[in-house]
């Protein structure tokens, strides 16, 4: 009987584990497809086309698990759906809670291969609301997709949070 029971919740785990990791696997793809399909849409209908759809909270470049903003190679953040009071700015010196300067890595992934992934610390949607000081937030791992728009100086980034 001990032996069933033991089995049992093996496999139970195992079931748990695939079906997390299918799950991540879906957002991972995810991540992919909506930069890749903004990268289609800014070389279809052009650039400012792309920053107006990208800035859209409920556009075509935002789902239930992620959304796609927009960086130049210098850093400038160009379009953000819900982060817009910070277009414009270099987000370049921006530090994760270890110290990782994360949009140089997005930098580095984009000029070195055009399209990778990075990872960082960084507070969730939920932690960002929460009324305490951006230092004192909660920080969880963010695995972003970076994907260089072919041919231009520009960057498309989507994430999710482990």
């Amino acid at each position: 009987m001990r032996k069933v029971a033991v089995v049992a919740l093996a496999v139970m785990a195992s079931v748990v584990l695939g079906a997390n990791g299918m799950a991540e696997s879906g957002v991972k793809e995810e991540c992919v497809t909506l930069c890749k399909d903004a990268a289609k849409f800014m070389n279809e209908k052009g650039f400012y086309p792309t920053v107006f759809e990208i800035n859209k909270k409920e556009g075509k470049f935002v789902s239930k698990n992620t959304y796609v903003f927009l960086v130049d190679l210098e850093g400038l953040l160009l379009a953000h759906p819900f982060n817009q009071q910070y277009i414009g700015m270099d987000m370049t010196g921006n530090k994760d809670s270890n110290g990782r300067l994360f949009v140089q890595d997005y930098i580095a992934v984009a000029k070195s291969k055009g399209e990778g992934w990075t990872e960082y610390m960084y507070p969730t949607p939920e932690e960002l609301k929460k009324p305490t000081p951006f230092k004192e937030k909660v920080k969880s791992k963010k695995i972003s997709f970076v994907y260089r728009v072919p041919g231009k100086d520009l960057m498309l980034i989507a994430g999710y949070f482990e």
